[in-house]
């Protein structure tokens, strides 16, 4: 015989304060675009990437997308999510990829993310939808940001009156302009916006990056360094250049 449990609500339920809130909120994720599954190879490349930014991924949401990868590829996903979890990423999900590898994948316990719609789903020829205008809404700091601080433009660009300390990080969803030393981390076009730009008086980062593509201040030119540039990309390379007259 089967019973039936009621949950009750707790008395004087106007009285007593609801343990918990759902509300939506932004997170910056980090895509793994898997080209192949020989554990060995990505643990040797994850290492390599990460150490050219200790600290980068600490902690980061990783998708890792399976969209590159042969239906009949074989992929480790638990391995995967170890090999992840090591450089201290944490795999959130999968996206793309076969009815199999996604399947494999849930067994492995990563969940399947849902896809966009598809273009025919939203399309409504009888009654086109009105054309969507993002508004933009930029942020302006005046003080300097400090070494530990974390500042973030969502829906437009950041700009920065003074200085980035060593250890601070600013971040746009689209482009970043700093009117002094940029000495922390820049990060532009954190949605994907691959036309964003950072403009900075003196470059002395430890990192920029546009929408994912990044490099640190090992790899900096030393005529780069301390001089007023832009960065932007351009066929998917990360490019520094003199401002205009510099």
């Amino acid at each position: 015989m089967h019973t039936t449990m009621t949950l009750r609500p707790p008395k004087r339920l106007a009285e007593v304060a609801p343990p918990f809130e759902l509300k939506g909120s932004l997170f910056t994720l980090t895509v793994m675009h898997l080209h192949q599954a020989e554990k060995a190879t990505i643990a040797y490349y994850l290492a390599e990437k990460v150490k050219q930014a200790p600290g980068f991924f600490n902690n980061a949401p990783v998708i890792i997308d399976l969209d590159t990868l042969a239906d009949s590829t074989v992929v480790d996903f638990a391995g995967l999510y170890d090999l992840l979890r090591e450089q201290g990423m944490i795999p959130v999900g999968v996206r793309h990829g076969s009815a199999d590898l996604q399947a494999a994948a849930v067994l492995a316990g990563l969940p399947v993310l849902p896809e966009g719609r598809s273009a025919a789903a939203v399309k409504k020829p009888d009654k086109p939808e009105p054309e969507f205008v993002p508004v933009v809404h930029n942020k302006m700091i005046v003080q300097p940001v400090r070494s530990g601080q974390q500042i973030y433009a969502p829906d437009g660009d950041l700009i920065v009156l003074g200085p980035i300390s060593a250890g601070a990080e600013v971040l746009a969803d689209g482009n970043i302009h700093i009117y002094g030393p940029l000495r922390g981390r820049a990060l532009a076009g954190i949605k994907g916006d691959v036309e964003a730009r950072i403009f900075c008086q003196s470059l002395e980062a430890e990192l920029v990056s546009i929408a994912g593509h990044y490099r640190v201040i090992e790899e900096l030119d030393a005529e780069e360094r301390g001089k007023a540039v832009q960065i932007y990309l351009l066929e998917d390379r990360l490019i520094v250049k003199p401002l205009v007259g510099q």
